[in-house]
């Protein structure tokens, strides 16, 4: 087997994320996006020494247990899905697998309790936050809205049925597209560094069903006399354009409340949704959200879990392994709007969050106010610098780090507190592994671990797992 070849088997696991296992000739080839059971003709695109990867030409059976019923219409194309073909149970059994396979890897298996893995409440369109991007489907092609196409950096899909989010985001993605084509607005290119229209960012509360909108544009504006207006007037405003752009979105029937609508302006290089500068044009810069009987006021580039039941049931899980915190200190690290601590504080003598992002800390500051809670306090900075710093110290402690895993730097200082709990909650169980092997080393045992499915359809999960110091 070598680069370029083609070749044909079927697909015997997927390890996490999305890494299909394909043996040829004796040999491993990984083949993304893929499903246990499927027969594929693959392309090899890599050749090394047991790293050989492939991408998938035609799959020329599926695997047993994939479904015509339901499927999105934009599955395949779209590259934020793995699974839509698959039953959700079906989905559960893969997930499952692949954290099992990787927590054994560290703590054998009989060594603690799994205790499985819990689905989310809502499967199907759960999502209270996109960010849709603005490209087209082929290149010169028309406005396209939505997201990028699997497996490429350009293309953009129009997801105007997209299954993971709530109609009406798929309502105001379809009404900000059609303004926009019909006034020929461009769109920003990546690689010219020209054009207005960068993202759509919606949230949506699940429980409150409150709805801020954002439009993510450049502050280029030599294109503007060539808009023309719906009446065909040409030489519009950009004021004018914005305001124009509100009217069809406040126009729309939508089944939750429309409280703000805002123009951000992003002349970042990269392919992210950054604030340089937002208006409101209408309505407010937040909204609020509930989760396990408090209230939380989410701003349009704060933290905030995407799945709001599916963060109940995280939140829940993490506040059972951490145990009894009566008369305890409980440091609460990479707090982010600091939701877990204060769902703590209530049975805890005190909490004591720290996080980097400053306008997280500022608004875990305003809900822990609005929620009466005075026992839990937050520190803006990087948690292995704080750590340093503070002179109280943990009785217990609640890790929930970024996709990369705790800083090399900050957890053997975590280790050194000698605390007798930790949990740790992970949204990317091979960064949670790596940290589990110097864990172990530093005398600390999993005594359980489960896992919730925040994220139907995906290749995410979220796994929670309780350290207690061997005696």
């Amino acid at each position: 087997m070598k680069k370029g070849d083609i070749a044909e088997g079927i697909i015997e696991r997927v390890e996490f994320p999305n890494k299909g296992i394909l043996t040829v000739d004796g040999e491993r080839l990984v083949v993304k996006n893929t499903i246990p059971g499927q027969t594929v003709r693959v392309l090899v695109t890599k050749r090394r020494k047991g790293k050989s990867e492939g991408r998938v030409v035609e799959v020329l059976k599926k695997a047993p247990q994939e479904r015509e019923e339901g499927v999105c219409p934009h599955f395949t194309r779209c590259g934020g899905c793995i699974y839509q073909s698959l039953p959700y149970e079906e989905q559960l059994n893969i997930k499952e697998g692949q954290i099992k396979e990787l927590l054994f890897s560290v703590y054998p298996e009989g060594s603690f309790l799994w205790q499985g893995l819990k689905p989310s409440p809502l499967p199907d369109r759960y999502r209270n936050k996109m960010e849709f991007s603005f490209g087209d489907e082929v290149k010169g092609g028309d406005l396209a809205l939505g997201m990028h196409r699997r497996g490429s950096f350009y293309d953009i899909v129009t997801t105007t049925d997209c299954r993971i989010v709530h109609q009406d985001f798929c309502r105001i993605l379809e009404a900000t597209l059609t303004y926009f084509q019909r006034r020929n607005v461009p769109f920003y290119q990546k690689l010219l560094h020209i054009g207005y229209l960068r993202h759509l960012f919606v949230r949506r509360a699940v429980k409150t069903g409150e709805i801020l909108v954002d439009l993510v544009t450049t502050t280029q504006t030599g294109w503007m006399e060539e808009v023309k207006s719906e009446k065909g007037e040409s030489n519009l405003t950009e004021e004018e354009l914005l305001d124009g752009w509100k009217e069809a979105v406040c126009a729309l029937e939508l089944e939750g409340k429309l409280v703000g609508v805002l123009h951000t302006q992003n002349d970042s290089l990269a392919d992210v949704v950054q604030n340089d500068r937002t208006e409101v044009l209408y309505g407010q810069d937040y909204f609020f959200e509930e989760l396990l009987g408090l209230r939380f006021k989410i701003t349009p580039f704060s933290f905030f879990q995407t799945n709001s039941a599916g963060a109940e049931v995280l939140y829940e899980t993490a506040r059972s392994y951490i145990g009894d915190t009566k008369d305890k200190v409980v440091f609460d690290l990479y707090s982010g709007t600091g939701t877990i601590a204060q769902m703590l504080a209530a049975v805890a003598k005190q909490v004591v969050g720290v996080e980097l992002v400053e306008e997280a800390v500022e608004a875990a500051k305003e809900n822990a106010a609005g929620n009466g809670l005075k026992n839990c306090s937050f520190i803006a900075g990087d948690v292995g610098k704080v750590m340093d710093e503070l002179e109280e110290k943990p009785d217990l402690i609640m890790l929930d780090p970024p996709r990369d895993g705790i800083h090399p730097k900050a957890l053997p200082k975590i280790i050194r507190f000698g605390v007798e709990r930790i949990v740790y909650i992970s949204c990317k169980p091979t960064s949670l592994v790596r940290d589990l092997v110097l864990f172990k080393e530093g005398g600390y045992q999993m005594t359980k671990a489960c896992a919730v499915d925040m994220f139907p359809y995906t290749g995410g999960i979220e796994t929670v797992v309780l350290l207690k110091q061997l005696k």
